[in-house]
């Protein structure tokens, strides 16, 4: 009998050890998968807070930027922007205002101004103003026709259509704050939502376009 429980006795042992290292790497692995899953969870709520705050940023901008529809501006649902309220129509080949457009003009950028100026400037947010300016074709000729071929003087047109205006706006004293960024860009023949057909005339125009730097929220 004490051979036979010399013999077992190791072999208990063994077995003993073995269970509790089991234990001990099965607790280990779930220890580790417990803290694994914490701070994957900790992250995705810091994520989700992130989120939530721009969330919450873009509707106050969106509904501070409601304010601009006016007199001067309405608000393009269609295609998301905000374009003047009152025509603009330069003559063919020019990029002089008219003369009756240029009060409206400047009273329009007073407004615009003091609508910006009334965001929140402590959010390090900012703002880019595009004055988009373009030109018409010329529908007494096909599409096809030099004449009407969105080259580089079609460009330069329309981009001196846009600076007319910012240039307008310097003249009457319109200083706008660091935060907000007018930049003058041309689209030729090209660009969202031109008029068409009949209507072609109209294009000779621009657009202003109101839009927060989204790199710029949640900082």
């Amino acid at each position: 009998m004490k051979e036979s429980k010399d013999f077992f006795w190791p072999s208990y042992v063994d077995l003993m050890t073995a269970l509790f290292l089991t234990m001990l790497v099965l607790f280990v692995l779930s220890f580790k998968r417990f803290k694994d899953k914490e701070v994957s969870l900790q992250v995705a709520n810091k994520q989700l807070n992130v989120q939530l705050q721009e969330k919450r940023k873009l509707d106050e901008i969106k509904a501070a930027l409601k304010r601009l529809e006016s007199d001067y501006f309405v608000y393009n649902q269609n295609y998301k922007r905000y374009e003047l309220n009152f025509p603009v129509t330069f003559a063919p080949q020019s990029a002089a205002l008219p003369a009756n457009a240029q009060a409206p003009l400047v009273k329009a950028g007073r407004f615009l101004l003091s609508q910006m100026k009334a965001l929140e400037t402590n959010d390090n947010v900012q703002y880019l103003i595009v004055v988009e300016g373009r030109a018409a074709k010329d529908l007494r000729y096909p599409a096809t026709d030099p004449r009407n071929l969105d080259g580089p003087a079609v460009r330069q047109l329309s981009y001196n259509r846009a600076l007319a205006v910012i240039r307008l706006w310097e003249q009457a004293g319109l200083r706008f704050p660091s935060n907000l960024e007018v930049v003058a860009a041309g689209s030729g023949f090209r660009g969202v939502g031109r008029y068409v057909g009949a209507q072609e005339g109209l294009n000779k125009r621009f657009i202003i376009q109101v839009q927060p730097k989204i790199g710029s929220i949640g900082k």
